[in-house]
């Protein structure tokens, strides 16, 4: 087991890790620090100033502040499905990230998520329909480009969940 303190990772603790070979935990202290960082970018998201990639774009969109109620769409297609458990907290569709999505959307935008994990689409429809300022959008697939992942989980027999929800 390697516990991660923000001071003691080496290269080949890194490589062991990166192989799968070690169990990684956080120090209470880095968990204290993570947390504290966490208020920080929650605040900067809800803010006036750009914070890159928190609520502007990328890339050349980097400059670009994403203002509340400035989206027609969010599109949020086959997200890393974090399928461990003590994962699921890292998982982008979840009830915290679901209601800044929301706030980025105009009212009548709709955020459309799709997975092939059944797992996680139960727990997507669960933050999605226990956001208060989300209505569903109706059961049809619509069309949308097929994704890599999507094939892969097609392949892999998993079931391809689409959820549709409409900002209030």
């Amino acid at each position: 087991m390697i516990e991660l303190d923000g001071a003691s990772l080496t290269i080949e603790k890194l490589v062991a890790i990166a192989d799968g070979d070690e169990v990684v935990t956080l120090s209470s202290a880095a968990a204290a620090r993570v947390r504290a960082s966490r208020v920080i970018v929650d605040r900067r998201a809800l803010g006036t100033e750009p914070a890159y990639g928190i609520n502007t774009g990328f890339g050349s969109f980097a400059d670009v502040k994403i203002a509340p109620g400035a989206l027609d769409a969010i599109h949020v297609f086959f997200p890393d499905p974090w399928p461990k458990a003590r994962h699921h907290k890292r998982r982008l569709v979840r009830p915290g990230n679901v209601a800044l999505l929301r706030e980025r959307l105009r009212p009548g935008g709709l955020l459309h998520c799709a997975t092939d994990w059944p797992d996680y689409a139960a727990a997507m429809a669960q933050a999605l329909a226990g956001d208060p300022g989300l209505r569903p959008a109706g059961d049809e697939r619509p069309a949308r480009p097929e994704t890599k992942f999507e094939r892969r989980g097609t392949l892999a027999g998993r079931p391809i969940t689409d959820l549709r929800y409409v900002r209030s």
